[in-house]
C-alpha cells in the first residue's frame, strides 16, 4: 500500500503454428496486471507481418472480446502491461514499441529501467535520431536496429546491444521469424519461461503468468542470459551469465511480484512470511492482533503473527475496484483513491492493540491515513511494521524512487515518522536481514545503503525531454 512505483510487466508466446494467439497474451497481461495498471498492448506476427493494438488503460478495458477477434493469427506475439514514471502518461509511450527498418520489422517490450539512457538518447539524437515518445523502450530499440544494419542476424544485434546499456532490463524481441528474451548481467527485473501442450513457448515476467494461461514452468532466465526462439528450437546464450553477480530487485519479493509467483526459486510468499517473522524478532510490541494492510503486507503479517504468537486478524478491506494507490500520477489523486480503497474492519481492531504491517514507507502520506482509519474505528494502539528498511536513497533501476527530497526517513528518525503519522510506534526491517528473504542468492539494496551496482546516471533528470521521462 505504499506508493512505490514498478515499471511494467512483458509477455511473449511462439508457437509451432498459426494460431490465434492474441487472447493468449491477454490472460498473462491479466496475470501481469499488478506490475502496470496505466497502458497495455499487444503485438502479433502473421508471417512477417506485425499487427500491433496498444492504448491507456486496463487490460480488460483496452481489449474486449471485438479487439481480440480482430487480432490477427500469428505464430508469435508480445505483450506489454505498463506503469510510468510521475506524469507524462501517454499512449504513444504504450507497449510493445514496433519498428520497421531496412532489415525487417521488429516489436519490443522492456521491464526496467536504464541508467544511462540520458546520455545514450543525447549521442542518438546527435546522429539524427527522432524520438517520439519519452521511455527508453525507444532508445533500446534504436539500438537494437543500428546494430541490426552491421549483424548477420537480430540475435547478433541484441546480443551486441547489451554491451551498449546498462542498467535494468527485462526484454522480449519478436523479429519476422524470432522471439528473443533478454535478462540484465544483474538480473535485477525477473524473467522465466514454460512451454505449452501444444509446443509453444512462453516468455513472462512472473511464473503465475504461465500458470493462468496453463503452460508448465521450464524456469528462470538467467542473469546475462539470451534466449533464442525459432522453428529451430531453443538457442541459449550464456557467457554474460554469473559476470557481474546477481542483484536482483528485493522489491520483488517485498512489494512488486504476485505471491504465488517464484522468482529464482523463491517463493515470494515465502519470503514475505519470512520479512513478517524477522520483523517479530526485530521489533516486538505487545499487542492483541496483527493485520496486514493489503495485499502486498498480508504475508508478512501472517509471519509476524505466526512467529510472535500474537492473534492474526483481517483488519482492512480492500476494494477491488480500485487500481494500485501507486498508479495515480498525482499525491491528490493517490489520497482520493487511498480514502475509497481501504476500509478498517472495527469488529477486528476496536478497542485493540494493532500491529500494522506494510511494505514499506515512502513519503509517509498513505501510512498516515491507514492509521487515521484505524484509529477512527477505534483502535487502541497502533505499532506500525514495515517489512523493508528506510529508504534514503533514488533507485535507477526501475522503482520509481527518484529523489531524496521525497524520502521520509531521509529527514525523520523512526521515532518522528511515528509521531507524523500517528502511530504509537514504528519499525522497520533491519537491512543486513535482507539476503535472508531471497536465499542469499544477492539482491540490489541501493536505495536503502547507497551501494549501486552499476555507474551513476550523468542524465539523470526525469523531465530531460519536455514532458517526464518515463521508465518501463
Amino acid at each position: 500500500m505504499s506508493t512505490l512505483h514498478e515499471e511494467c510487466g512483458i509477455f511473449g508466446i511462439f508457437s509451432p503454428k498459426r494460431t490465434a494467439l492474441a487472447e493468449t497474451v491477454y490472460y498473462g497481461l491479466y496475470a501481469l496486471q499488478h506490475r502496470g495498471q496505466e497502458g497495455c498492448g499487444i503485438a502479433v506476427c502473421d508471417d512477417g507481418v506485425i499487427t500491433a493494438h496498444k492504448d491507456q488503460g486496463l487490460v480488460g478495458e483496452v481489449f474486449d472480446h471485438r479487439t481480440l477477434s480482430e487480432m490477427p493469427w500469428g505464430s508469435m506475439a508480445v505483450g506489454h502491461v505498463r506503469y510510468s514514471t510521475t506524469g507524462g502518461s501517454e499512449r504513444r509511450n504504450c507497449q510493445p514499441i514496433v519498428v520497421n527498418h531496412q532489415k525487417g520489422r521488429m516489436a519490443i517490450a522492456h521491464n526496467g529501467n536504464l541508467s544511462n539512457a540520458g546520455e545514450l538518447r543525447s549521442q542518438l539524437e546527435l546522429t539524427g535520431a527522432i524520438f517520439h515518445t519519452t521511455s527508453d523502450t525507444e532508445t533500446i530499440a534504436y539500438i537494437i536496429t543500428k546494430q541490426r544494419l552491421k549483424s548477420p542476424s537480430i540475435e547478433q544485434a541484441v546480443y551486441n546491444t547489451m554491451d551498449i546499456i546498462e542498467g535494468a532490463y527485462s526484454l522480449v524481441v519478436m523479429s519476422p521469424t524470432k522471439l528473443i528474451a533478454v535478462r540484465d548481467p544483474y538480473g535485477f527485473r525477473p524473467l522465466c519461461f514454460g512451454t505449452l501442450p501444444d509446443g509453444s513457448y512462453a516468455v513472462a515476467s512472473e511464473s503465475c503468468a504461465l500458470t493462468a494461461i496453463g503452460a508448465s514452468f521450464e524456469r528462470d532466465i538467467e542473469p546475462g542470459e539470451m534466449l533464442v526462439f525459432s522453428s529451430q528450437g531453443i538457442s541459449s546464450v550464456k557467457d554474460r551469465c554469473g559476470s557481474r553477480g546477481r542483484k536482483a530487485c528485493i522489491f520483488e519479493y517485498i512489494y512488486f511480484s504476485r505471491p504465488d509467483s517464484v522468482i529464482d526459486g523463491v517463493s515470494v510468499h515465502k519470503a514475505r512470511l519470512k520479512a513478517g517473522s524477522i520483523l517479530a524478532r526485530s521489533c516486538p510490541a505487545d499487542a492483541d492482533i496483527v493485520i496486514g494492510v493489503p495485499d502486498s503486507g498480508l504475508d508478512a503479517a501472517l509471519g509476524f503473527s505466526r512467529a510472535s504468537g500474537i492473534p492474526y486478524g483481517i483488519g482492512l478491506i480492500k476494494n477491488k475496484y480500485i487500481a494500485r494507490t501507486f498508479i495515480s500520477p498525482t499525491q491528490s489523486s493517490r489520497t482520493d483513491k487511498v480514502r475509497i480503497k481501504l476500509a478498517a474492519v472495527g469488529e477486528t481492531v476496536r478497542g485493540k492493540r494493532v500491529v500494522l504491517v506494510d511494505d514499506s514507507i515512502v513519503r509517509g502520506t498513505t501510512g498516515g491515513r491507514i492509521v487515521s482509519l484505524l484509529r477512527e474505528a477505534g483502535a487502541k494502539e497502533i505499532h506500525f511494521r514495515v517489512s523493508a528498511p528506510p529508504f534514503l536513497h533514488p533507485c535507477y533501476y526501475g522503482t520509481d524512487i527518484d529523489s531524496e527530497k521525497d524520502l521520509i526517513a531521509c529527514r525523520h528518525t523512526p521515532e518522528e515518522i511515528a509521531r507524523q503519522m500517528g502511530a504509537d510506534s514504528l519499525g522497520y526491517l533491519p537491512a543486513d536481514c535482507l539476503d535472508e528473504l531471497n536465499a542469499h542468492m544477492g539482491c540490489c539494496k541501493a536505495c536503502f545503503n547507497g551501494d549501486y551496482p552499476t555507474s551513476l546516471p550523468k542524465i539523470s533528470s526525469k523531465d530531460r525531454y519536455s514532458t517526464k521521462l518515463e521508465r518501463c
